[in-house]
């Protein structure tokens, strides 16, 4: 008896921190946002039974499935009438002005300027129930403070500065576009139409809109494949999930399709694309806790700042440019990636090997010790990397100290992603130790390794 007690006992602890430690998700189905949500779409041909708004604590708003959804099923059909495009604008009260502006406009800019103009109309807008649900700020570089910006890896800060700096220029030459709009307006335009709301705008159609092409037409420039897609972009991105999305011509209708299926009760998710974390934060705003897809990259300023010493080294790196070998020089978990260690391969040589160069960016090997030192150099690249992985954190830690809610929000991301680096460069170094202590091949011993 004493020992069954004891089963018994040991159970049910188990299952107290079972319960401790898995928090449920809180339905966001109830809350008047949701309901005018819901119902506006259903107004509009929407129905859904396998899918509801809840709150997660991982992730933020998702959607949680209300039972197990199968291999093949179909989660989502959303009508084409809920569907926000640039048709939508248009046809509305914008599209007058749109159609006779030279020279013509993009259909981003046209998605964003409606967005603004049906936000500043508040609920008389048709598109209300929808703008409400949307967040008010976004995680985005071109939301990032001065100070976020300098906590980023060299290769994402440039091109979230590139980032920042398109959204201001759309912002700068649109003005005569934006002044035009004002007898539609029922405040001054510079108080409607500011950076801060296009801004806002620009995060929410780059964010949450999903692909879907569109004819061309007369009155606006540029590729049109914008879809602002309401309820269904409470999906958040999974990198090992496989769903079928597209518009469907026969019901007209943008649909999602699980391929592998999900139990019930848990978070819907969908594949945003193979991309690393750097990405997901460039274009999302996030980043993904253990993405198979993420590495660490190596920016050409670092690499020759290394090779300082090399008097060859600005021809080599003029070569490694024309042919392609200056971009996507990563490191992984696994360690370097092939175009960084070919690239390498290639800095080990002198200048007289001038004529073997083109012949180790097609795969040849060169020598046992230039092999070594194209490891070693990896590993100085990578112990590089990890002094400003630590250095970054360090700052950010302090940043978090002082900062209001907004920046923290951006400094928690950047944290993330910073910490994710620093374990990447922690196994690519062990990787390298290994690489190093394993006996030399040179190719199966090929006769025409660079020696």
């Amino acid at each position: 008896m004493r020992g069954r007690c004891h089963r018994a006992g040991r159970a049910a602890r188990r299952r107290r921190q079972k319960r401790e430690h898995s928090t449920q998700p809180v339905t966001l189905c109830h809350q008047q946002q949701y309901v005018r949500l819901m119902k506006f779409l259903h107004q509009r041909g929407f129905t859904s039974s396998l899918l509801q708004p809840a709150l997660f604590t991982d992730t933020g708003r998702a959607l949680q499935t209300l039972k197990t959804i199968k291999p093949g099923q179909l989660i989502i059909s959303l009508p084409e009438s809920c569907l926000l495009t640039t048709s939508t604008v248009l046809d509305s009260y914008l599209g007058p002005y749109i159609k006779s502006w030279k020279p013509r406009l993009s259909p981003l800019l046209v998605l964003c300027v409606f967005l603004v103009c049906e936000r500043h109309r508040g609920e008389a807008s048709d598109w209300f129930p929808y703008i409400d649900v949307l967040p008010t700020a976004y995680t985005c570089p071109a939301y990032f403070t001065d100070d976020v910006m300098s906590v980023l890896p060299i290769s994402v800060r440039r091109q979230a500065l590139e980032q920042r700096e398109a959204v201001q220029e759309i912002h700068s030459l649109n003005q005569d576009f934006f002044k035009s709009l004002q007898p539609i307006l029922t405040q001054p335009v510079e108080e409607v139409l500011t950076y801060v709301a296009l801004r806002w705008a620009w995060c929410s159609v780059n964010t949450r809109s999903v692909f879907m092409s569109h004819p061309s037409n007369n009155f606006l420039a540029g590729e049109d494949i914008y879809a602002l897609a309401p309820f269904l972009d409470l999906l958040n991105h999974q990198p090992d999930v496989q769903v079928k999305a597209s518009f469907n011509d026969g019901t007209r209708c943008y649909e999602i399709r699980s391929v592998s299926g999900s139990p019930r009760y848990q978070q819907a998710f969908i594949n945003y694309g193979s991309h690393d974390n750097q990405r997901l934060l460039l274009e999302y705003g996030f980043v993904t806790p253990c993405n198979p897809h993420s590495v660490v990259y190596v920016d050409t300023d670092l690499l020759c700042d290394v090779l300082s010493g090399d008097r060859s080294l600005v021809q080599k790196i003029k070569f490694l440019g024309a042919n392609g070998f200056l971009h996507n020089l990563t490191v992984s978990s696994e360690g370097p990636s092939w175009r960084l260690m070919t690239a390498l391969r290639l800095l080990s040589l002198p200048q007289t090997l001038y004529h073997h160069w083109k012949a180790v960016l097609l795969g040849q090997a060169v020598c046992e010790e230039r092999e070594k030192w194209s490891i070693q150099t990896a590993g100085t690249l990578c112990q590089r990397l990890l002094q400003d992985t630590h250095g970054a954190l360090e700052k950010i830690s302090h940043l978090l100290q002082q900062c209001d809610q907004s920046v923290r929000e951006q400094l928690d991301v950047v944290k993330s992603l910073r910490q994710e680096e620093r374990c990447i460069l922690g196994n690519c170094l062990e990787a390298l130790e290994g690489m190093l202590s394993q006996p030399y091949n040179l190719l199966s011993y090929q006769p025409d390794v660079v020696r």
